[in-house]
């Protein structure tokens, strides 16, 4: 019980000391105590940093959602999903009644990534949009281009909550699905033409016998064709149709409860 208290304690020091006030009338509906990032992991450099937050304010104010990143050298015994719901809930970030948010977290102690979600931040980012959002993010995040993985942050989190206000948030089934590459149109050019090529002059290799004849009969072998009768006879027909099976799969958002009983959403893994 005393570790807990001290990591709780230990969170809630960091948040005070990196607080910087804003002004209530540019940023209504926010606490807006503490800078969106905190990079306690010492992962970016000053203009990186700098950089992530104004894109953090800016996304944050569009979409009436405290979006936030945290890194951290280690959890201090608390789980991931602790550590960063714990962040959240002290540091007072959210928006509206609600505290409508969603927070990154990235712990170098064991290479772990979590993101906590919050008030409306539980319904735009499902489970599997989550687990989506950390495949995004991998890449970079296990070169150490750690930059690069928190922009790619940003433009997920901004297309996810445009499509949840939409009304439809992304989910297993609906996942964003990722452009084609440039470079693969002109080799699917020259992958179909090559594919044509062979085909046609294979079709065009057994047609050695056929030549060219003035009229239509010539094509005919005088005697092949004899016919004696011809009818047409009905006899009935069947029409079935058969429903196509839903898809039943649950997705959604899966929620605990935090230390300070507040409900939080959010999924993690390793890097």
């Amino acid at each position: 019980m005393k570790k807990r208290l001290f990591a709780l304690l230990f969170t809630l020091f960091f948040c005070l000391s990196l607080g910087v006030p804003v002004l209530a009338d540019q940023w209504e509906g926010f606490a807006d105590l503490y800078y969106r990032v905190q990079d306690l992991g010492d992962l970016l450099t000053e203009e990186e940093e700098q950089k992530l937050c104004t894109r953090l304010d800016v996304l944050s104010q569009q979409h009436k959602l405290d979006i936030v990143v945290v890194t951290t050298h280690t959890l201090e015994g608390q789980s991931p999903r602790d550590y960063a719901d714990d962040f959240y809930d002290y540091c007072s970030y959210g928006y509206g009644e609600s505290r409508d948010g969603v927070l990154l977290l990235i712990s170098m102690e064991d290479r772990d990534w979590y993101i906590s979600t919050h008030g409306y931040g539980i319904t735009a980012f499902t489970d599997a949009g989550i687990q989506y959002i950390g495949e995004q993010m991998g890449p970079d995040l296990s070169a150490g281009n750690y930059a690069e993985a928190f922009l790619t942050y940003c433009r997920l989190c901004d297309q996810f909550i445009t499509q949840a206000r939409e009304g439809n948030p992304f989910d297993t089934e609906d996942l964003p699905k990722e452009p084609l590459a440039l470079f693969w149109i002109p080799i699917s050019l020259i992958v179909g033409y090559v594919l044509a090529f062979l085909v046609v002059g294979s079709m065009r290799a057994r047609l050695k016998t056929v030549r060219f004849q003035a009229a239509a009969s010539s094509y005919l072998k005088t005697g092949s064709l004899n016919i004696t009768e011809s009818r047409d006879l009905f006899l009935y027909s069947t029409l079935s149709r058969t429903e196509k099976p839903k898809n039943n799969s649950s997705g959604g958002s899966s929620t605990h409860t935090s230390s300070s009983g507040s409900t939080h959403g959010g999924g993690g893994g390793k890097f």
